[in-house]
């Protein structure tokens, strides 16, 4: 990994400003999912305009011109123009004319799934360099009016994968459980609303206490798959990224993991909300303005999320 960049919006949405539609008090939101605040997209901030913008920022800190990028990847579930795909649109804004560009639609697990398909064409030398962009627009697909509403934020984070001397990227360890799809997903599909118009615009909807325990019994043996792949012990792992789904999985997660004492963990969900695939490029960022993360340090990258799909790798940060 080259380079990062990122884009968050610049709307600061507190609870409080929620919590009229939905019943829940600022206390209750903070204690069961640990976010106080969360950043919401403005008209102008579209799925291509925040990618574009946390892709400039990836190229310039990587020193790669957006004419010498191969591919462009991006991980996004919120695009509610479901044809043409972002990925063309974007990589022509940023200048990448000549890139092959595709959307990957992993939901919280796109960025990791992009990171393990960028490295796996870089090694196989079909492509040079590749930008990934995770970026959502999550505001347009959840409804203000009940508690998934208060979970979801907007935001894009970017990243340059190329060539290196050095193992910088560890092998991704990935999978899906289809049997628990239902578990997040959008409530009705656009073909019931079509042919029955009163019947509420679909948005997502999430079993949440059954996606809690899916997720604490298996991200942590996720986590420990991906260090043992790249050749390491959880004890040189120099920082956790998770996704940013609820402090208190983040949470559970990390104690469940022999890390070293004192071992940073991502915790941008306070601030940001679930931003699905942009959450983790958001959250590595974070500990790198934070001085938490040095530049050549192991992070442990865990991405999971509908489908359910997840994705986990060990990087070193740019």
């Amino acid at each position: 990994m080259l380079g990062i960049g990122t884009f968050r919006p610049p709307r600061v949405v507190a609870n409080t400003e929620l919590l009229p539609a939905t019943g829940h008090t600022d206390e209750w939101v903070r204690r069961r999912t640990g976010i106080r605040a969360r950043r919401h997209a403005g008209p102008g901030d579209t799925i291509a305009a925040m990618a574009v913008h946390a892709a400039g920022q990836a190229l310039s800190t990587a020193g790669v011109a957006a004419g010498d990028v191969d591919m462009v990847l991006v991980a996004t579930m919120s695009d509610v123009r479901q044809s043409p795909a972002a990925a063309p649109e974007i990589a022509s804004l940023c200048g990448a004319v000549r890139a092959a560009a595709l959307d990957i639609d992993a939901a919280c697990a796109g960025f990791s799934y992009g990171l393990g398909l960028a490295d796996a064409m870089v090694r196989a030398g079909a492509a040079r360099h590749v930008l990934l962009v995770g970026v959502e627009r999550m505001t347009d697909i959840v409804s203000p009016h009940d508690t998934t509403g208060l979970l979801f934020g907007d935001g894009a984070g970017a990243a340059i994968v190329g060539p290196g001397v050095d193992m910088g990227i560890g092998p991704t360890v990935w999978g899906a459980d289809g049997s628990r799809r239902h578990l997040i997903g959008h409530a009705s599909s656009w073909v019931e609303y079509r042919d029955r118009p009163e019947l509420a615009w679909p948005t997502m909807a999430m079993a949440g206490r059954e996606v809690f325990r899916w997720a604490v019994d298996a991200v942590p043996d996720i986590g420990r798959r991906a260090v043992e792949a790249a050749g390491l012990t959880l004890a040189e792992i120099d920082a956790l990224v998770p996704h940013q789904a609820n402090l208190r999985i983040i949470e559970r997660v990390a104690g469940q993991l022999d890390l070293k004492p004192g071992t940073p963990v991502a915790d941008d969900i306070v601030r940001s909300g679930n931003t699905s695939a942009a959450s983790i490029p958001l959250a590595l960022a974070g500990l790198r303005e934070q001085g938490r993360l040095a530049p050549g340090s192991w992070a442990l990258l865990i991405g999971f999320g509908a489908g359910l799909a997840y994705a986990a790798q060990v990087i070193r940060s740019p």
